[in-house]
């Protein structure tokens, strides 16, 4: 029983020092998932009309929809409501059983052409969407493996096919995806 209080204590510790997850306003909270990751960069799941005008209000600048259009918790002409609230809409529909590193790299070469640029990248449940984060906050922004994958644990534990997706992503860019404190073993298969 000790062992075991004691094991949880030092993963609550050691998991409060390792996300770097920023607080973020109580409007986008209301967002399925929301994860702020820095002033300029944040990811979600599937945030509603009145919700990405929240988004607009917090000074997003880009929404990035990386699912497809016909999926039935899209929110129809999302690309129109983004526009009209004077914000950049791109998509890059990821198939989520066969995510491609095209896919993201598609993803990242927008981000690069405007790095400051206020950027909301999102999916159905920010599935999707934290694997991205990771990769980019890994291979683009300098944030260490082990606290990209501590911050997309928060969301979920990538299944088989992401978590291979990632390795072959890191892999292209000679980068390692293990960390000390990094499980990559899949969750079992729901029932």
């Amino acid at each position: 029983m000790k062992t075991r209080i004691s094991s949880a204590l030092l993963l609550a510790l050691v998991g409060q020092s390792v996300l770097a997850v920023e607080e973020a306003p109580s409007a986008l909270l209301e967002i399925t998932n929301f994860r702020q990751y820095s002033e300029v960069f944040a990811s979600s799941g599937q945030p509603t009309e009145a919700q990405l005008q929240a988004v607009a209000d917090e000074g997003f600048e880009r929404v990035v929809y990386i699912a497809f259009t016909n999926n039935q918790n899209a929110l129809p002409d999302e690309d129109q409501i983004v526009k009209r609230l004077g914000m950049e809409y791109m998509q890059v529909p990821v198939d989520f059983s066969n995510p491609l590193p095209d896919d993201f790299y598609a993803f990242a070469d927008s981000m690069q052409r405007n790095t400051d640029k206020k950027t909301l990248l999102h999916c159905q449940v920010n599935a999707r969407a934290t694997a991205f984060s990771f990769l980019y906050r890994v291979l683009f922004e300098g944030v260490s493996v082990e606290e990209a994958k501590a911050d997309m644990n928060t969301v979920w534990q990538p299944n088989e096919v992401w978590r291979d997706f990632i390795f072959e992503v890191m892999a292209e860019n000679d980068r390692d995806p293990n960390c000390e404190n990094c499980d990559w073993t899949p969750p079992p298969p729901r029932q």
